[in-house]
């Protein structure tokens, strides 16, 4: 079995919030849109003037908490009231999940994503991720029904924070780092295989482009190299993910991102520095001298991830041990890896950190 889960068509071009309609009218007339207050403010009057022009109707309603099943099942009953025929996302990535999951749950309506930054590959991932009220992980959703389309508009991101775009590198680095290590037990893979190119083809991309990218982002300029970047962290990563068969093979990163998201004192870091931290774990995990991969490393110096855990209200090697304790990852997925997975072998790595100074 091999399948791949993606988005029908992923459009990308500086100033696109201003063809929205356009792009729409021609598969439904009345939308519900699910966004913030911040990232709907971010995309209009241009977005707006568009829908009207293409006398589309719409109903905005604001996700103001994390992406919980309450969130999701309050708005799925406005979106249901309204009798909409499109969900449009507009937004990051919890914005983006609430929408995917509502559009999954009603079946039979269009799906859309405008991501507006460039953090994670939210707008294209075949997931949504379920959090608590307080922003733990909960669960990770798969998805039945994708995007008709992803429309990216530069513009928008371009004036976004630049830690934005930081931590959306990261956490697309992730993808090579994370499924590379299955290859040693299951080289024929064909998904593995193609998921590991695609995350090829955005580390080459940050190679590149990514120190002229984050430069360019800072200054709030649209350029050649931030709309590479943009693709690298959205639709390379998203790829990434698509491509499934009967063998699963879940990132460790992220499994460590998933515990930290239960730790209050990393709630203000972003998916992608949780995760940075997670390579940095996973790397110790690797490696036989002690020392993390050097190349890794200079990259997550490059993009400013977080090196070293915060303070920790309580008892910091008590709190040490339960993270790695309650890192979820199954016996029969960690079987498939080359380094061992075990509760003691997380948390050498998690104290190797603070015996470090990587940062």
């Amino acid at each position: 079995m091999f399948a791949i889960k993606s988005p029908q068509t992923y459009h990308h071009q500086p100033g696109l919030r201003a063809r929205v309609g356009e792009l729409l009218a021609v598969h439904a007339t009345e939308i519900a849109i699910i966004t913030s207050p911040k990232a709907w403010q971010a995309v209009n009057p241009q977005l707006e003037n568009s829908l009207r022009d293409a006398g589309i109707r719409w109903q905005v309603n604001f996700l103001t908490t994390e992406c919980t099943d309450a969130a999701i099942e309050t708005h799925l009953t406005a979106v249901r009231a309204q009798n909409a025929t499109l969900v449009l996302g507009i937004g990051g990535g919890r914005v983006l999940d609430c929408a995917k999951a509502i559009a999954n749950l009603i079946g039979d309506i269009v799906l859309v994503t405008l991501p507006t930054v460039a953090a994670t590959c939210a707008a294209w991932s075949p997931v949504s991720i379920i959090y608590n009220a307080h922003g733990g992980h909960v669960r990770s959703q798969p998805l039945s029904r994708m995007p008709l389309m992803v429309l990216v508009d530069s513009e928008v991101i371009a004036q976004n924070d630049v830690r934005y775009l930081k931590a959306g590198i990261v956490d697309a680095l992730a993808k090579w780092y994370e499924f590379r290590p299955y290859k040693q037990k299951n080289d024929d893979s064909l998904a593995l295989n193609l998921k590991i190119q695609a995350a090829k083809l955005a580390v080459e991309t940050f190679d590149k482009y990514g120190a002229q990218a984050v430069l360019d982002n800072a200054r709030h300029e649209v350029t050649p190299a931030l709309i590479k970047v943009i693709d690298a962290n959205i639709a390379a990563a998203g790829m990434a993910n698509s491509m499934r068969d009967e063998t699963p093979a879940p990132g460790v990163a992220h499994a460590i991102h998933n515990r930290f998201t239960h730790q209050p004192e990393l709630h203000d870091w972003l998916h992608g520095e949780k995760v940075g931290f997670g390579l940095l774990v996973q790397s110790l995990m690797e490696s036989d001298s002690g020392e993390p991969d050097p190349q890794l490393l200079a990259l997550l110096r490059q993009y400013d991830a977080p090196l070293v855990l915060p303070e920790l209200k309580g008892n910091r090697d008590e709190i040490l041990s339960a993270i790695a304790c309650e890192v979820k990852f199954s016996a029969e997925n960690a079987a498939r890896l080359p380094f061992s997975m075990t509760a003691e072998h997380i948390e050498k790595a998690l104290r190797a950190t603070e015996n470090q100074h990587y940062s």
